[in-house]
């Protein structure tokens, strides 16, 4: 944000301002009596199709208070959590109290008196006596100039209570993503889920591939991480007989920046017994145009792409009216990749060296890690390199190979590839669930398999968790569970290009 240059000077007058204001309340120098009884989108809607003179008639008292945003003459708007009305100080008023001496953009007022109707149409409250105009908080510091706002993005999410003053859209965001958050909860607690809460502070993590934040317990004298999701406290809650629960909470992933990616961010995440994840995928569905029409009003969501100087110079509807395609991770490498042999890829376990080659010629660099890998793991990547950036529709990615599920169960089919499906949206992955793994064997080995990738150079491999396999051994019933992205479906419902967007207070580095 470019500030003025005599921005001290103002501070300075500011400041001279609430040194005489406290001579009135010396132990504080703001007001803290005043009664609001009323907000502005309340009025405006009660009130503002009356004319003139049946407003006058009525004399309605009213008290509001807000933010000074815009000042001309004896009116001020002020702005508070709804929206803005206006004021209007009678002369006799701003005579007694020296008011443009007083008062700045940026304070926080306390406004009694008559609601009228300006001869522009618009309400306010008029100000007849000194005391029914209250400072409630001297504003010290300058906004920003109300036609520009904050022209610096980086700006907003550093400072984002400014964009939060500044800005109507940013402030609509946050209660779009209130809305969502509500939402989900709502669908699922009608469908019988109960809400849990499970640590953040773990001895081990896991849950998913991440590498994770390290802290210290001093007490116990005990290395913890932050949590990279909720899931295996989750399953022992099922294990304990909890039959549906879920979790709207916040996970920790020690992994670089980027449009989408946050070290901390929220999911939801919910697993339910006696189900599996083609279950899954009909709630999910189900769930996703529910809230689409409910949050946004719509089942068409438009995202844009804009120009360097804010001109959409295209636009995609996702339409979430109608049923999502479902296709297997193996059969989606195929469709994209024209150039590869087919049978070498639905058969891709017996045909390693191919995909091996396959993975070099779409660009996937040797790493030492990769000596590891198996056939599913090259699968994988050659899927995340060619294919997912181009699943634009609402899209399920089934049969994913066990290798990179270390959680889901094996498919009775082919137990090369497990029950479990991504989500995607825009090319970006929004969810993934699965048929539980409740093998408490199995899991064992695939727990020692993801600790050999560990040493072999992986960091975002999982480590062994004895005590859930010991949960799995008293029996988990056949379960599927699932993790959606709040952050990154806000970003689609909203058309935010980054998730610095919908993330009140996004990781930043910090200012030297």
């Amino acid at each position: 944000m470019t500030e003025p240059r005599d921005e001290n000077k103002l501070i300075a007058e500011r400041r001279a301002k609430l040194d005489a204001l406290r001579e009135g309340c010396p132990a504080n120098g703001h007001k803290n009596d005043f009664d609001r009884k009323h907000v502005a989108a309340k009025l405006q809607a009660e009130f503002g199709e009356l004319d003139k003179e049946t407003l006058e008639e009525q004399d309605n008292q009213v008290a509001v208070a807000g933010r000074i945003m815009f000042q001309r003459g004896p009116f001020a708007q002020i702005q508070d959590t709804s929206g803005t009305i206006q004021v209007y100080v009678d002369k006799a008023v701003q005579k007694e109290i020296n008011y443009k001496s007083v008062f700045d953009l940026g304070d926080i007022i306390g406004a009694r008196g008559a609601l009228h109707k300006s001869g522009k149409g618009e309400l306010y409250v008029n100000v007849t006596k000194v005391e029914d105009l209250v400072m409630l908080t001297k504003s010290l510091r300058p906004l920003p100039d109300k036609f520009h706002g904050l022209a610096d993005q980086e700006t907003k999410y550093r400072q984002r209570y400014i964009d939060l003053i500044m800005s109507q859209d940013t402030r609509e965001l946050f209660k779009v993503r209130s809305k969502l958050i509500a939402g989900i909860r709502r669908y699922l607690s009608e469908r019988d889920f109960m809400e849990v809460e499970t640590p953040m502070l773990q001895v081990i993590p896991g849950g998913a591939t991440a590498k994770p934040f390290e802290t210290h317990h001093n007490a116990l004298d005990l290395g913890m991480y932050l949590r990279i999701a909720p899931e295996l406290n989750l399953k022992r809650l099922v294990v304990g007989g909890f039959e549906r629960v879920f979790e709207i909470n916040r996970s920790f992933r020690n992994e670089g920046l980027s449009t989408r990616h946050n070290p901390e961010f929220t999911m939801i995440e919910f697993y339910q017994a006696y189900a599996t994840y083609h279950d899954l995928m009909d709630t999910t569905e189900d769930m996703l145009r529910t809230l689409a029409q409910d949050v946004m009003g719509t089942t068409d969501i438009v995202n844009t792409t804009k120009d360097n100087e804010g001109n959409v110079v295209s636009e995609v509807v996702y339409d979430f009216a109608q049923p999502f395609t479902r296709i297997t991770m193996a059969d989606a490498v195929i469709k994209y990749n024209p150039d590869f042999d087919p049978a070498v890829i639905q058969d891709c376990e017996n045909n390693i060296e191919k995909l091996k080659e396959y993975a070099k010629q779409v660009g996937i660099k040797d790493e030492p890690k990769q000596s590891v890998w198996g056939p599913g793991k090259w699968l994988c990547e050659i899927f995340e390199e060619t294919a997912e950036h181009k699943l634009d529709q609402p899209t399920f990615i089934t049969a994913y190979p066990w290798e990179v599920s270390p959680l889901a169960r094996r498919s009775d089919d082919n137990p090369f590839f497990t029950d479990r499906f991504e989500f995607f949206v825009g090319g970006r992955e929004l969810a993934n669930g699965f048929s539980e793994l409740n093998d408490a064997q199995d899991q064992a080995e695939r727990f020692q398999r993801q600790v050999d990738e560990k040493d072999a150079g992986d960091d975002e491999a999982m480590h062994y968790d004895a005590d859930y396999i010991q949960a799995l051994e008293y029996g988990m019933p056949p379960t599927a569970g699932e993790g959606i992205g709040i952050d990154r479906l806000m970003m689609l419902f909203t058309d935010s290009p980054t998730i610095k967007d919908v993330i009140l207070f996004p990781h930043m580095r910090p200012l030297k």
